[in-house]
Parts: structure tokens; C-alpha cells; sequence
């Protein structure tokens, strides 16, 4: 499962409209986006703008491929677009900043355990 975290930039003056839209998601978008593999999605936003989006999936790139070929997800992206900071031509699922990831308390733990047990396995 890859882990995916972005970011976007709300335009100040429509941060209440956003969230706003956000308390009520429509219903097909919510079942679209379950079913294109957007599993575990938050959405953050800090008071000037800066949005935060975590998504887990098998695939960013099928997940939004998926996406694309809702009619939902259309008509969505079409509506928040005009919320977003420096898009250009493209829509919000489309242009939003994918972060590096640069730690996972899990992984590097995982990697301890292993490291542990391969010793062990040597003094035998």
C-alpha cells in the first residue's frame, strides 16, 4: 500500500466555502472514491490556506486514472477548482504536490526487528 501525501493552496477568501463543501461530500463522490482504491483519505487545512491531503492506495496513479473515468469526479473537479491557488489548466486531482515521504515510524521499526532477528540468526 503506498502512502501519498499532497498538497494544494486554498484561496483565502473561499477557506469557509471549502470547508463547507467538505462537511457534506456528495454521496457518489464519497462511493467513487472508495472504489478506485482511495482508502484511509483525510483532508487538512490550516487557517491560511495550505491544504494537506493523505490518501493510502494500491496506486496513485490507477487510484486517479480511476477517478478520471467517473462522470462524479468530473463535475467535482469542475466545482472546486475555482477554490485552489496556481493550477493553471489542470483540475485539483490532477495538480495537487505530492510530498516525499522522509519517515515511517513502522518501517523503520519493522527494519529494527529485522535487523534483531538477522542477528540472532548469526550467533546460531
Amino acid at each position: 500500500m503506498q502512502r501519498v501525501c499532497f498538497q494544494l493552496q486554498v484561496k483565502p477568501d473561499r477557506i469557509a466555502a471549502y470547508r463547507e463543501r467538505h462537511a457534506a461530500v456528495w454521496p457518489d463522490m464519497l462511493q467513487a472514491l472508495a472504489s478506485t482504491g482511495w482508502h484511509n483519505y483525510s483532508l487538512f487545512l490550516r487557517d491560511d490556506g495550505l491544504l494537506i491531503g493523505y490518501v493510502e492506495t494500491p496506486s496513485i496513479e490507477d487510484a486517479r486514472a480511476g477517478m478520471a473515468r467517473t462522470e462524479v469526479n468530473g463535475r467535482w473537479q469542475a466545482e472546486m477548482a475555482e477554490f485552489f491557488v496556481d493550477l493553471g489548466d489542470q483540475q485539483p486531482d490532477q495538480g495537487f504536490l505530492v510530498l516525499d515521504e522522509v519517515f515511517h515510524l513502522e518501517d523503520q521499526l519493522a527494519s529494527i526487528d529485522q535487523s534483531t532477528t538477522d542477528r540472532r540468526e548469526d550467533v546460531r
